[in-house]
């Protein structure tokens, strides 16, 4: 195992093992969310992650993949899994419980920590204002930041056919992310900080990470590493 994540011991121990557990722990949690950090500048030297997890509904098998690109370059330099059973049931707004154990051990198995982890889910833009970007932020101390391919139940107004046009995620009056279009007359994707990073720079590194395709490359490859994890340890 490589770096140590945030004093996470690749165990699930302490673990909420219920639904008001994980609620009271997201509640806890929110009041660690760094949203005054401006993290890594577009541009700038260093390495990215993106994090991604593949689920076997019939076995409750889940692979969770990292895949570290160069920021400067956006070329692949490294790669990890980790496989896991489930450890925590389906229930929306808390996936993260779900999905991270796996995603943490992926992480720690990097030679290094990344500078920055974009997540394929949701930061801030969450009822209790802790998606899986902000969770995971708050437990390793990365900035974050999440892109999701749809805007759950937020409100928003469609931003211009352009690449680059954005328009405010709202909810109860509040703005949670973006909706951002990355391609020219393709709908948009929804960018929501998780920690220690501002929302203009997630916006300026996710158009940095989509030179051709809708979803950034980190979700890319990540998404296609994390299935074919899940499929391997299926096989095995």
């Amino acid at each position: 195992m490589g770096w140590t994540s945030g004093g996470w011991t690749g165990t699930d121990r302490g673990w909420p093992g219920s639904e008001a557990e994980a609620v009271e722990e997201q509640e806890r949690l929110r009041g660690l969310v760094d949203l005054e950090s401006a993290g890594p500048a577009p541009g700038a030297p260093g390495r990215v992650a993106g994090v991604d997890v593949a689920y076997d509904e019939r076995t409750d098998r889940v692979a969770a993949a990292a895949v570290v690109l160069d920021l400067a370059t956006l070329e692949v330099v490294e790669r990890a899994t980790a496989v896991s059973t489930a450890s925590f049931p389906y229930v929306p707004g808390l996936l993260a419980f779900r999905e991270l154990p796996p995603v943490l051990r992926a992480l720690e198995r990097l030679a290094a920590p990344p500078d920055l982890v974009v997540c394929d889910g949701y930061g801030i833009a969450h009822p209790r204002r802790l998606g899986l970007a902000s969770h995971l932020g708050v437990l390793t101390g990365i900035p974050s930041f999440g892109v999701a391919k749809t805007p759950f139940s937020f409100a928003y107004e469609p931003p211009g056919p352009s690449r680059g046009a954005w328009a405010p995620l709202v909810d109860g009056g509040e703005v949670v992310g973006r909706a951002l279009r990355t391609r020219d007359g393709v709908k948009p994707v929804f960018v929501s900080v998780g920690h220690a990073i501002g929302l203009e720079a997630a916006c300026a590194h996710t158009l940095r990470l989509t030179p051709r395709h809708r979803l950034p490359e980190t979700t890319r490859h990540a998404d296609a590493l994390c299935r074919r994890a899940l499929a391997a340890a299926l096989a095995g």
